[in-house]
């Protein structure tokens, strides 16, 4: 394993978890003795009862809040706003994010803008966000992004492009794992955030600014997502496999918040701002094509990586363990039912050249192993329309 000279780590987040752990979120708000919180999240929560979960633990606390439940995929500036003015006119001071990433972004970057002063697109350069955010908990019942435990947020701007904030200030105070809010995600959903997951782990363990910090955490990830993730998807009732997806996306999270990701998310996120496609789903038929190209950069890696998903490459090249993790990725994949191609998806072939051109604006693909011009993102995607 190779890691830079110099490295830092800060991972701040509490976390709390286990089956029932959000009826510890009266006692975690008690610690920090906050008058009035915003839970933020999506109308389709609310909908399945997640929500009230949440609500009802706070009601039998006397804790007041208020709530905020218009959060979209992919969600736009305007949502964020839209937050931020909740939050304001119901006079909160903390926030309660439930849902996947994209209820923990919003939350996060309405935060920002209650905290500092400018417009969101001002923040979309790095070290913009001086002052921390509100008090933020965050309960995820995806096991994808991770958002909380890392410093990123990422929202749609005007031109359909997934723009990011990043900033150590964003990181949650706390995020509260708890299989029962998670347990019950339909295949589409569960397959979709556990293959980003897996991403999040993978890039992060190849990318030229890990560290055997970083390292150990995604290696981990990898570990859990390839023997829980078919159970877990598979199942509405297995808890156990709900949490372990769940830890492993957390571990993930913060490994990727140490050394970034690559060439999978420079190209996913324009997938999904220009054409709705889940993050997972465009993570996940895009993440054997990226693999490909960059597995002669660094092909023990890659073997390493085939182990953790428990193939045995012990008699193999480094590179021939390589090939064997992208058939691993490709197969676990397919068993979680994937669409196989990005048209398949949704995506225009048409649009390439955009696609193509958004994804070389990410910093994303500076520290992918394996160095890319806009003709070898072209042929990427290419190769998966």
């Amino acid at each position: 394993m190779s890691a830079p000279n110099l490295f830092t780590y800060f991972a701040p987040t509490q976390l709390s978890v286990g089956r029932g752990a959000v009826a510890t979120i009266p006692d975690i708000l008690a610690k920090q003795g906050h008058g009035k919180g915003l839970v933020v999240t999506d109308p389709g929560l609310v909908a399945a009862g997640l929500v009230d979960r949440v609500t009802s633990v706070l009601d039998s606390a006397d804790l007041p809040y208020a709530v905020y439940d218009q959060v979209k995929e992919n969600p736009p500036i305007e949502v964020v706003e839209a937050c931020l003015n909740r939050y304001l006119s119901e006079d909160c001071d903390y926030l309660v994010a439930v849902g996947g990433g994209s209820s923990m972004d919003t939350a996060k970057t309405a935060g920002v803008l209650a905290t500092n002063e400018g417009k969101i697109g001002e923040f979309f350069v790095a070290g913009k966000v001086t002052n921390r955010i509100p008090f933020t908990l965050c309960v995820p019942t995806t096991y994808g992004t991770a958002s909380e435990v890392t410093p990123f947020a990422v929202v749609t701007d005007g031109n359909h492009f997934k723009a990011s904030v990043v900033s150590p200030n964003i990181i949650p105070q706390v995020g509260v794992l708890d299989s029962a809010m998670a347990v019950g995600l339909p295949m589409p959903i569960a397959a979709a955030t556990g293959m980003d997951a897996l991403t999040h782990a993978i890039e992060s363990y190849v990318a030229l600014t890990a560290s055997p910090l970083s390292e150990g955490l995604a290696l981990h990830a990898i570990r859990l997502i390839s023997k829980y993730l078919r159970q877990a998807a598979s199942s509405s009732t297995n808890h156990f496999a709900t949490e372990q997806m769940l830890i492993a996306s957390t571990l993930a999270g913060m490994a990727f918040s140490q050394s970034r990701l690559g060439n999978v998310h420079a190209m996913s996120h324009p997938v999904s701002g220009h054409y709705g496609v889940p993050h997972g789903v465009a993570n996940a038929v895009l993440l054997p094509r990226v693999m490909n190209y960059n597995k002669i950069a660094c092909p023990v890696k890659f073997a390493e990586i085939a182990t953790a998903m428990g193939e045995d490459v012990s008699d193999l090249s480094p590179l021939d363990g390589a090939e064997c993790a992208i058939g691993a990725v490709e197969q676990l994949s397919e068993d979680v039912c994937i669409p196989a191609t990005l048209s398949t998806a949704g995506v225009d072939p048409e649009g390439i050249p955009t696609l193509a051109a958004d994804a070389m604006k990410s910093p994303n693909t500076q520290i992918n192993p394996r160095s890319t011009t806009l003709e070898d993102v072209t042929l990427i995607y290419e190769e998966a329309i």
